[in-house]
This record gives C-alpha cells, sequence and structure tokens, in this order.
C-alpha cells in the first residue's frame, strides 16, 4: 500500500490519518494525528482459527508510552511495564463498542494495538486511539460491520462542549464517551456532577451528529484503500440438531430455568443436559460438542421468548420490579465504616478506610504526576460465582468496575479543605448475579456515610437490561446474570437524587435508539430514587457526625510557602521534635498546605498551635506552654515554639516575690506564660505569673 494521508475537520479541529508508510505487515494500521496527539493504531488476525474454542478471541491493548509527554518512567527499570489501570480503562473503552461488530462465529485471533506515541494536553489520545482503531480495522480484510466513530462530550458552564481541552475540563460538569454507527448509539460511558436524564439525554444526541461526520469520512477512505474481507471459517450450529433438541427439552429447560435462585437453576440443569446428552450422543457421535451449544442456544431463546412474548423473568418478577434490597452499615468493629449491599443474590461489603497525606496514590502516567486521593477499588473471588478455582490478582473487569464505581462516587465526595483525607473504599463481591459493580456502589455509599466522610448526597446505582426481536424491543429493570447472558443490554446507571454521577453501558446488538436510552434513563432514575429512599435512608440517612475512634484524626492549615522551612527546621528537625513530642504525623504541600494527624486530638491541637506559633507572630494577651531553654540573673529564656524563644523577667516568674530564679524554674522545665509585649525588635516579653492568674481566673470563673 502506498503513503497516503487523508485529513477532515472533527469537533472543531484537523483530524489527518496517515496509512502505507508504517507498519507494512499488519492486516490494517494507521497513525492518526490531532492536535499534537498521535496515535499508532494496529489490528492483526491470525490466518487460521483456534481449536477448541466457543467464543471470539479478540485483544485490544492501548499502550502508554510516556516518551509520548516528554518523560522518563518512573519505575526502577526506567521502562514501560505493565499497563497502568489508566491503559487499561482505555483498552475497554476500545473492546466494548468493537467487540459485537465482529463476526460472532469467528474462531480467528484478532489484535488490536494502540501505541500512543505523542499527546497534546488539549486531545485525548483514548478518543484518537479509539478513532485510529476503528480507521484501521475498518480498512484491513478483518471482518467488522462497522465503521463507527467515538467522540468526548463536556458540559462546561452549561454548555455542551465536543473534545473539551485541558482549559475547560477544569470547569467540566460531564465527561462523556460515546460511541455510535450512523443509526444507533453504541456504547456510554460517563461520570458526571449530578447531570440530569434530559441534559445527558442532549449531549448524546449532540456528539452523535459529529460522529455521523466521521463515519462519513472513513466510508471515503475504505472506498479509496480499503481491502476485501478475508471469508473466515463460520461456525454454526447445525440448524436440524437444535430443532430436534428443543422439541425434545424445551419444556425441561423452562422448568429448569423457572426460579429466582441461582444455584437451584444451575442444579436443576445438570439433568437436564445428561438426558439431552444420553439421547443425542449416538445420533451426532461426532458433534458432541455442539450439543452443548444448542442448549445453550436452547436456554436463551426461552428466556428471550419469555421477556418479549410474555412479560415475563425467570424469576417471577415484574418487568419494572427490583429484586428484595437490603442495607447494613457497621458490620466490621475494626474498620473506619463499613457498609453491605444485598439485591437478590448480589450482594457486595465495602469497607472505607480513612488515611494521611502521605497514603495517597501517586501516578505517574500521560498526565501531569499527581497523587489520587481517593481511590475505589472492587474484588470479585471465585466464590462469589460458586467456582473452585485459585485466587488471582485484579483483572481489567475488576479494575474496570473499581473505576466505574469511583467515578459514580467522586462528584460528591467533600474537597481536601473540608476533608482532608485520604480515603480508600474496597468493595468485596460476597455473591454475585447480576450488577455487582452498581451494588459497590450502594455499598461504598453506606461505608463512606458509617465512616463518618460528610459526602455532598447518598449515591446509588442499578441496571437495566434490553430484548430485541427485529423492530420490538423492551426493557427491564435491575438484570440479574442470566438476563445479562442471554439479554441485548446491560445498561447501568449511578446517581443522586438530583442526577446522573456514572454511567456504563454494554451492548450486543448494533446500537441503541435514543427511545431505548431516554426509557432506560427514566427506569433507572425510579429504580435509584426508590433505593436511596426506600433502602439506603433508613439505615443511615446521612453521614456519622464522628469518626471511628481507631481512624485518625486529622486538622489542617494553610501557611505562607515561605515559611515551610521553619516549620521543617534545618535537617528536619523540628518538624521531627513536633512529631515526636505531640505523637503525631505532619505532610506538608508545596502550596503551604500542613496535614498534621494523630489518635489524640488534644495532641493534635498541640502540634497545630505550635506550627501557628512558628508561622505566626505570637499574640499579645496570648498563653502558651514554653521550655525554659537559659537562666540568668534577671529571669529565664522560655521557647514557645520551635525558633521563639522571649524573656520572662524575674519580677513576672511567681505571685510571691523571687529571689533567685533557679528558686522557680530550672533549664528544661515545662512552664505556662502568657505574651505581654513584643517589641519593636521583635523580641518577646513573656509573664508566668499572668498567665498563672489568667488561668486561675478561668478555672474559677
Amino acid at each position: 500500500m502506498s503513503f497516503r494521508v487523508f485529513e477532515t475537520t472533527f469537533a472543531g479541529r484537523k483530524l489527518t490519518v496517515e496509512t502505507g508508510k508504517m507498519c507494512c505487515l499488519s492486516n490494517g494500521s494507521c497513525l492518526v494525528r490531532y492536535g499534537e496527539t498521535a496515535v499508532l493504531a494496529n489490528v492483526t488476525m491470525s490466518q487460521k482459527p483456534r481449536d477448541g474454542i466457543d467464543f471470539f478471541p479478540l485483544s485490544v491493548d492501548f499502550e502508554e508510552k510516556i516518551y509520548s509527554v516528554g518523560r522518563i518512567p518512573g519505575s526502577f527499570r526506567r521502562r514501560e511495564g505493565r499497563p497502568a489501570e489508566s491503559g487499561i480503562l482505555s483498552s475497554r473503552v476500545v473492546d466494548r463498542p468493537m467487540r459485537p461488530l465482529f463476526p460472532k462465529d469467528m474462531r480467528n485471533d484478532v489484535s488490536i494495538v494502540m501505541t500512543v506515541m505523542s499527546v497534546d494536553p488539549d486531545c485525548d489520545p483514548t478518543i484518537v486511539g479509539m478513532l485510529g482503531a476503528i480507521i484501521a480495522t475498518c480498512i484491513s480484510d478483518v471482518p467488522f460491520n462497522g465503521p463507527i466513530g467515538g467522540i468526548s462530550v463536556g458540559l462546561v458552564d452549561g454548555e455542551i462542549v465536543l473534545m473539551p481541552n485541558a482549559e475547560q475540563n477544569k470547569n467540566n460538569k460531564l465527561d462523556l464517551t460515546l460511541v455510535c454507527s450512523k443509526e444507533k448509539v453504541v456504547m456510554i460511558e460517563a461520570g458526571a456532577y449530578e447531570v440530569p436524564e434530559d441534559v445527558m439525554l442532549n449531549a448524546i444526541k449532540t456528539g452523535h451528529e459529529e460522529i455521523k461526520k466521521f463515519i462519513e469520512f472513513v466510508d471515503e477512505i475504505v472506498k479509496e484503500i480499503g481491502k476485501p474481507k478475508f471469508d473466515f471459517q463460520h461456525i454454526e450450529v447445525d440448524h436440524d440438531m437444535f430443532e430436534a433438541i428443543k422439541e425434545f427439552a424445551v419444556d425441561a429447560v423452562k422448568a429448569a430455568l423457572d426460579t429466582d435462585d441461582k444455584t437451584e437453576r444451575d442444579a436443576r440443569l445438570v439433568p437436564v443436559y445428561a438426558d439431552v446428552h444420553a439421547k443425542f450422543d449416538e445420533i451426532y457421535p461426532e458433534q458432541t460438542a455442539m450439543i452443548d451449544e444448542c442448549l445453550y442456544k436452547l436456554q436463551k431463546f426461552v428466556v428471550r421468548s419469555w421477556l418479549i412474548n410474555e412479560g415475563k423473568r425467570v424469576d417471577g418478577r415484574g418487568i419494572d420490579d427490583i429484586r428484595p434490597l437490603s442495607a447494613e452499615v457497621g458490620l466490621l468493629p475494626r474498620v473506619h465504616g463499613s457498609g453491605m449491599f444485598t439485591r437478590g443474590q448480589t450482594q457486595v461489603l465495602s469497607i472505607a478506610t480513612l488515611g494521611t497525606q502521605k497514603d495517597g496514590q501517586l501516578i505517574d502516567g500521560l498526565q501531569d504526576i499527581y497523587e489520587k486521593k481517593y481511590m475505589h477499588q472492587y474484588n470479585m473471588p471465585p466464590y462469589s460465582t460458586g467456582e473452585a478455582r485459585p485466587l488471582r490478582s485484579a483483572g481489567r473487569r475488576e479494575i474496570g468496575h473499581g473505576a466505574l464505581a469511583e467515578r459514580a462516587l467522586v462528584p460528591v465526595l467533600p474537597s481536601q479543605e473540608e476533608f482532608p483525607y485520604v480515603i480508600r473504599v474496597v468493595s468485596e463481591v460476597l455473591s454475585s448475579n447480576g450488577s455487582t459493580s452498581q451494588a459497590s456502589i450502594c455499598g461504598s455509599t453506606l461505608a463512606l456515610m458509617d465512616a463518618g466522610v460528610p459526602i455532598k448526597e447518598p449515591v446509588a446505582g442499578i441496571s437495566c437490561g434490553l430484548i430485541t426481536d427485529g423492530d420490538r424491543w423492551m426493557t427491564m429493570v435491575d438484570i440479574q446474570g442470566i438476563e445479562d447472558f442471554f439479554g441485548d443490554m446491560d445498561f447501568k446507571v449511578g446517581g443522586t437524587r438530583n442526577g446522573i454521577t456514572a454511567i456504563q453501558v454494554d451492548i450486543k446488538v448494533d446500537g441503541l435508539t435514543y427511545d431505548i436510552i431516554a426509557e432506560a434513563f427514566e427506569k433507572c432514575r425510579k429504580a435509584r430514587l426508590h433505593i436511596l429512599n426506600d433502602i439506603m435512608a433508613p439505615v443511615i440517612a446521612e453521614p456519622r457526625k464522628e469518626l471511628s475512634k481507631y481512624a485518625p484524626k486529622m486538622k489542617n492549615l494553610k501557611i505562607d510557602p515561605e515559611k515551610i522551612k521553619d516549620v521543617i527546621g534545618k535537617g528536619g528537625k523540628v518538624i521531627q521534635k513536633i512529631c515526636a513530642e505531640c505523637n503525631v504525623t505532619i505532610d506538608i504541600d508545596d502550596d503551604g498546605s500542613v496535614f498534621i494527624a494523630g489518635l489524640d486530638t488534644q495532641m493534635i491541637e498541640a502540634a497545630y498551635t505550635i506550627i501557628k506559633t512558628i508561622v505566626e507572630d505570637p499574640e499579645v494577651g496570648a498563653i502558651y506552654k514554653g521550655v525554659v531553654t537559659r537562666l540568668m540573673n534577671f529571669g529565664a529564656f522560655v521557647e514557645i515554639a520551635p525558633g521563639k524563644e522571649g524573656l520572662v523577667h524575674i519580677s513576672k516568674l511567681d505571685e510571691k516575690r523571687v529571689a533567685k530564679v533557679e528558686d522557680v524554674v530550672n533549664v528544661g522545665d515545662e512552664i505556662v506564660v502568657m505574651v505581654t509585649e513584643i517589641d519593636d525588635q521583635g523580641r518577646i516579653n513573656l509573664s508566668r505569673k499572668d498567665a498563672i492568674a489568667k488561668l486561675s481566673e478561668k478555672q474559677n470563673g
């Protein structure tokens, strides 16, 4: 293929696609430039199908190269290693809309790799990588039902903005990633600051209009340089076999599926499978593996037929009914906060931990190096689905679900000025039968309020499903596992009473209409309000007023950055002394933010007072606790704060006459003193006599 360059305008900026110059051995490749962001996208496919599998083997990787932002990796080896969570999330956001558009019965390995080579802070590399992956796949010989297009949509000062830049993102209330075909919406992923449903739908429609222009651009590229699509080996269920098994076993499958208990359903299917194999293994001796595929297809047929033809769900619920719900808090005595949320057989226990500033997570990625002050992590162990297999580290799905719950809760968290803690929430999935990510949002809200985190509003999450049959479609709220497996959509929405804070939509069809999206929004809104008002509020209506006795207590103040060196002292001597004497930890940011943490509030106050005294001039009339540093014939010098010393004249040492200084104090003694004067040269005069009198007056009065 010869070198070609294609250009268009996308959301007001020039988009350039280069092909035929790099990566000549890929099935499809292109370098996409948008602003100064450049992402190289490649798609490759194996020549032969993989044997012994019953799924389409697609892998999608988003490679974040630190050289793209002009930095050397901060790791020990100084090279990129395992993908950062941001890279994994970018991979997922490209994988989810593209996967349903590949042939479901193809078994050839397909690999999509997006390599970020240059990053412009104003041009999101995730969207650029997605556009490159779509173009590379469309011009390749890999079978794909495209093109589609993606875009980022924001809400700045009440106005919808396409592909918001870095400056706009500082005041952006919506981070919406949208993927569409010409006619329908293929994927939605969003984080939002309580955005109403009608505003969200308008943002989707606005983004879709721009995507349509991109799709026309891709169509033109494909016409000019697109390769003929590969004729792969189709894996199809034998129609006659399926019809025979359906006639034999459909009633038994219906009886097995007709229960609200997943465990019982699985147990009922075991003899059904045995009976079908006993009859059909001899009839189809070389296609025994296909029998299981037919049984899977038969279950799918039954569930979908019940739903769209009869309005019947496997567990007997109404279409808009939610499974039994319950909420609990304070389950674990030694943790800082805990909450458990149960929906049917889905159960998630969330634990909140409060930490000091040093517990923040340092992020070294394509953005500037920064610290995360809120972390949400999600674990789904094998026992949650009744499986017996070894534990593994968090996979892409777990990282994605944790990020979704994190997005849902970030908009309601207090600022660092209001609540100067690092917060970690861990959601442990105890039992899984549908939409554990949304249960983790509910459980985490409970845990945060139980921990005393002053969140602005409680957040809840719920999912909505979809069944389509030609032009007919129907949605149902709170889908369980079997409806997710055999249905066409998992539409997850988290939010408060005021609006949406997070969305993640996965589909298995060619797209969603605006009517489907609007109905899903409304059903999720009603269900969310029910969960918030009727289930969560009676358990804990607002954050606890006091933190757990096991949580660190904290106080913060802001000082002049020029004074930081005074608080730290030479070689850290001053700050170490304060920490040791007050049994606290102190963290200081470059902007002068000081965070004091400990378990004893009185000692925190003492450290706070010391720091205030260091950075501010002592106040005349204020009382301090100081240490005697030197004795003179005429009085004693007392240090009221590191580097701040004053004189107590012998006449001010006691309420009675003092003959010798040593009769009252010695070096190293702790005494209370009052500041009586600060002269023109900054010298501090102190009085023990006046301090004792004032404290006695307070005590008696």
